[in-house]
Order: structure tokens, then sequence, then C-alpha cells
């Protein structure tokens, strides 16, 4: 016998507003369901039968007469379904996503003019994720009740939580509904979980304007910055770590704007495995866009150090991501990007047309695994960086951005000369310490600025076509 709430029959709507209130009526209902039942398992009253809640599901038939009146723009990217038929996802967290709901429900709406179905899903809310990101379960059980728990409430499933949507690899079953998101809702409820793990935020403060960082000192500025800047051009808050406890590995910081058209800023720490895994999760809550800001091994003599790398290609030996996305698969540069991190370098640096060129070179990043890639042969090195026109070389970048051709999040990158390895200019503790005083500042402002850029353009037209893939969902 399985225990669940009360029903909750399904129903069509023609308005965003009144579909995105069913998915939150539906989901509060059975979180509630489940937190009550778990309170009472944790009081010693232990439930008879298995307890269920269920997430909310979104669906829409798109019959071959509503697809050839397809209203959308060509332009856009997103808000439609690729052909006729019945499309469906699991929703979760409306106090979270209900702007992005929202946007999504009016886009597909508009554009097939045919109502959108709302109505309790067949997909279990694992208890984990019912509980939210501030209640550690370990810590209000016995080892008992833990034992006992997968009995009697549905812990996390692996099957409901692959990137297979996001691969372009997933096949729908005969009979079965095509995808309309990239995740599915237990899959964006783990990573929620993982984003305040890994940074000690919750996901309510992330901003849809995210920047990657692999150096302190970069934070610390960002947190003098952001501190000035609250109550001033829209921006409403700075939330950061809690002080008092141990620092997170990768603690995010987050200076806020209504809507979420705030900027995010997470340090990562070092290597592509860190880049892959937090972008993993930051995927979820669908950023309008994303780049790294970091430094970089300037691999031409012609570069200063202190010199800006705008990456239009990347060589990409990172090694954590060709099982999802080969190397072989190119990642378009994204012009909208490009031009906006351009057009701050030259406002931040006093640059101005061709002058630019003087302070920043564009071309192939390439990225690597190895943090003494220095130490191999020369010779073999070498010629694959010459043969692929490198001019730079990091950690992180070819990954993030690797990752934001997957998810569909635009992305780019902005990187600082730090050393010249190839030139006999290496990194050491005083040259590195004074190089980062004299750059750190300015290649802040200038990624900030770049945001600002990118926002003012705003996300229908920052989502590109070039990220997206046949038979391509029709959420953003």
């Amino acid at each position: 016998m399985i225990k669940k709430p009360k029903a909750i029959k399904s129903k069509h709507f023609t308005d965003a507003d009144s579909a995105v209130q069913a998915v939150t009526e539906i989901y509060n209902t059975q979180i509630a369901y489940l937190r009550a039942q778990f309170d009472g398992f944790s009081n010693g009253k232990i439930p008879k039968e298995k307890v269920q809640g269920f997430y909310p599901y979104l669906r829409i038939e798109v019959t071959e007469g509503s697809f050839k009146k397809l209203q959308s723009d060509s332009k856009h990217s997103y808000g439609f379904v690729s052909k006729a038929g019945a499309y469906e996802t699991t929703l979760t967290r409306p106090d979270f996503f209900d702007h992005y709901y929202h946007d999504q429900i009016t886009h597909l709406i508009k554009n097939h003019d045919v109502p959108v179905e709302v109505g309790v899903s067949d997909t279990p809310i694992p208890i984990h994720f019912a509980l939210g990101e501030d209640f550690h379960l370990e810590n209000a059980l016995s080892d008992e009740q833990i034992e006992s728990l997968p009995n009697l409430f549905d812990p996390p499933d692996l099957e409901f939580m692959d990137d297979q949507i996001a691969n372009s690899t997933y096949r729908v079953p005969d009979g079965q509904a095509s995808p309309l998101a990239l995740f599915t809702a237990p899959r964006t409820d783990l990573s929620l979980l993982r984003l305040r793990h890994y940074t000690g935020t919750n996901a309510e403060h992330f901003q849809n304007y995210v920047i990657f960082t692999n150096y302190q000192f970069y934070v610390d500025e960002f947190i003098k910055i952001a501190n000035e800047r609250v109550g001033t051009d829209g921006y409403t808050e700075f939330v950061q770590p809690d002080s008092d406890a141990r620092l997170p590995q990768m603690p995010g910081y987050h200076l806020k704007r209504d809507k979420g058209c705030g900027i995010t800023m997470i340090n990562i720490g070092v290597g592509p495995s860190n880049a892959k895994n937090i972008t993993d999760h930051v995927a979820v809550i669908r950023p309008h866009a994303w780049f790294m800001l970091g430094h970089c091994a300037g691999l031409r003599n012609s570069q200063e150090m202190g010199d800006y790398v705008l990456a239009h290609g990347y060589l990409r030996e990172d090694n954590v991501l060709y099982k999802d996305l080969n190397p072989s698969i190119p990642l378009p540069a994204l012009s909208e990007i490009q031009l906006a991190l351009e057009e701050a370098v030259a406002e931040i640096t006093g640059q101005a047309g061709h002058d630019v060129k003087k302070v920043m070179r564009t071309g192939t990043v390439a990225t690597t695994d190895d943090r003494n890639w220095e130490l191999r042969s020369s010779l073999r090195q070498n010629q694959r960086l010459s043969q692929s026109r490198a001019i730079a070389l990091d950690m992180e970048s070819g990954t993030i951005a690797a990752n934001g051709f997957r998810f569909r999040v635009p992305y780019g990158t902005l990187l600082c000369v730090s050393d010249k390895p190839l030139h006999g200019q290496l990194k050491l503790p005083g040259m590195a310490d004074s190089f980062y005083r004299k750059r750190v500042d300015q290649h802040l402002l200038i990624g900030l600025r770049a945001m600002e850029i990118l926002r003012e353009i705003g996300p229908e037209k920052l989502h590109s076509r070039k990220l997206r893939s046949f038979n391509e969902v029709a959420f953003q």
C-alpha cells in the first residue's frame, strides 16, 4: 500500500499566471504532506505503509494544425517545440523558478495557441529533496531510522537524474511524450542541493549572470565592489557564505537584483574536474550567461604579462567531458558574449578601436588537466599547441565553455596572462603576488561591466540558436 496526499485533478490553462499557480499548489501540497509525515516518523511515529508525494508535471500537445500556425519569431531559440506531438516535463521549486516557468509557459501558449496541462506526475519526490537545502537528515535520525528510511520514503533514484536529454542521446520510448525541458525535476533538485553543498549558499540567491574564477584575489575584490554597489543600479543585496563556518569547496557570492538579474561569482578552485562539477549544477538554474575570469599562460612571445586573452576557440585536453561531448565537436564563439567582453575591455582600459589589440589578443585557448604541463617534452607539446594556433593555456576555460555548449548556456572566456613558461617567465611566488595586485582589480571590473552589457542585451537575444540541437526541447 502507498500513502499519498489528497488527489488533485489535472487542468488545462491558457495563461501562464494560472498555470504557474497550479504548479505551485501541487508542489506545495506534496511537499507539505511529505514533511508532515517525516516529522511524525522522526518523532517515533512509524507509518504503516510507504509514504509518497509526487512532482507536478507540465504537458502540451501540439497538433499538425497548431504547429503550422506557429507564431514564434524565427530569431528566437526557445519557446516552441520542434514538431507536432506531445511534450512533458516534471517541475520543482516554483518558489525559485516561478519567473522562469512563467516565461517558458508564456512562450509556449503564444507560439502554439494551445493550452498547457498541469497535473500530478507519477515521479516521486525523494524525501531528501522534499526536506530542502537546510535540513541535514543524518543529524535528525537515529541509525535505525536511517536504515528503515528507504522502506518508508522514496530515496533519490539515479534513473531520473541523468543528462541524456542535454546530451542529445535520449530516445523517447514508444507511446511516451517527448521531453519539454533539458532537466527533470529530480535532476534539478539534486543540483540545487549540490549547489548548497559546494558553494555554501542556497539556490534562491543564485543570479542569472555567473562569473567563474579560480583565484581568491578576484573574490576579495568582488566582495568589496559588491558591498559598495548594494543600493545602486538596482542591486538589492549581497549574499556570501556564512563567515562563521568553514568555507565550502567552491564558495559562491551573489550581488542580487530583482528576478535574478544580478551577478553571481564562484571561486571554483583549480582544474577541469571542478569546472565540470560546478557547471553541471549551475546549469539547472538556466542562467543567461556564464564566463571564466582567470589567469593563463601566454604562449606567444609577443604577449606581455597582464595582457588579456579573449577565447574565440578551444583546444580541449581536459579529459572530463569526452564521453558527453567529444573534443572533436567544435565550440562556436557566441557573438554577443565576445562583443560584450571586447567592449568592456575597451571601456575599462581606456583603449579604443584597433588600440584594444595592444592589451588583448583573441584566439584559441588550450585547456589541460595537467597543472605541470610545462614538464612534458617540449618538442611534442609545442607542436600540438602550434598546430592549434593556441595563444594561451589554462585548466578550466575549455571545460566551462564545453558545458555551456552542452547545457545551452551562453559562454565565454577572458583570461589574463600571468606567466610565459615557454619563454622563461614562470609563475613563482614573488612575481605572482606582484602581478595579482596590479591586474585583478581591472580584470574584475571588465568582467562586471561585460555582464551589465549582456543584461542590457536581454535574455531573448542572448540565448543563441547555435546552442540548439535537432529536435530541441522548448524550454530555454
